[in-house]
């Protein structure tokens, strides 16, 4: 039984990793729920958090030139200031209300870009300051700090290669603060730290092969691919919350 389960987590991870990979995002969406099927939750949790972090290290590490750091100090930074409020302030209102409300609002950003997409681009770096920090409010307050960075990159237009380190730069920096967490709270046990070394060639092959994806996508169909994800996490989010809140 045990072997089978290991099968099923580097199933479940290498196609989450080569979605992270490619797009820049998405890996948690996609591993979270199916990870908590087979595994307890209080194990998926902090295996994912290692999991995206080496993610994110082992793509910059050949990317490092591809990140937009105009845009990223500033959406890092903008963060650290919303952290507090959302773990201090915004965490007593109702988490499946927000996840609700955030779920329409990309739901709608993403299916309008579908249908009109010449939306507005952003030319400055000064929405970067508003977007990090209600990244940072949802971030401290529920873990859902990754929309309004992707909102904002794919805003940004950037090429694919880009709006994928941009990302990582970006989970990068959260994703110290994240295992700083798990780690002071005694979540890296033998078992999550035994599936994590067992996932770790999963992870750098998918990391390879995503890579490759990215580089081989247009730039005119990325963003579509970006916006049917978003469309895909919008739609995740709200049937997650209605369920919850029934």
């Amino acid at each position: 039984m045990e072997v089978k389960i290991i099968i099923i987590i580097l199933g479940i991870v290498f196609i989450s990793t080569l979605t992270r990979s490619t797009f820049g995002f998405g890996d948690a969406l996609i591993a979270m729920p199916l990870l908590s099927l087979f595994i307890n939750i209080k194990t998926a949790t902090p295996l994912i958090a290692l999991i995206a972090f080496f993610i994110a290290i082992s793509i910059l590490i050949k990317n490092l030139k591809r990140v937009e750091f105009k845009s990223a100090w500033r959406l890092i930074l903008s963060s650290l200031v919303g952290i507090p409020i959302g773990l201090w302030y915004i965490k007593d209102i109702n988490e499946n209300v927000i996840k609700l409300i955030l779920g329409v609002i990309i739901l709608f950003f993403a299916i309008y870009n579908l249908v009109k997409p010449k939306l507005v681009e952003l030319k400055t770096e000064t929405y970067s300051w508003i977007f990090g920090f209600f990244a940072g409010i949802l971030g401290g307050a529920y873990n859902t700090n990754g929309p309004p960075i992707v909102i904002y990159s794919s805003l940004k237009k950037w090429n694919p290669q880009n709006f994928r380190a941009t990302l990582q730069g970006y989970f990068f920096i959260t994703g110290i603060l994240v295992i700083a967490g798990h780690g002071l709270a005694g979540n890296f046990t033998k078992e999550v730290l035994k599936y994590f070394v067992c996932c770790l060639p999963v992870v750098l092959i998918a990391v390879i092969i995503g890579a490759r994806i990215n580089k081989k996508i247009p730039l005119e169909k990325f963003h579509k691919y970006i916006y049917l994800m978003l469309v895909i996490l919008g739609t995740v989010l709200i049937i997650n919350s209605i369920y919850n809140l029934t």
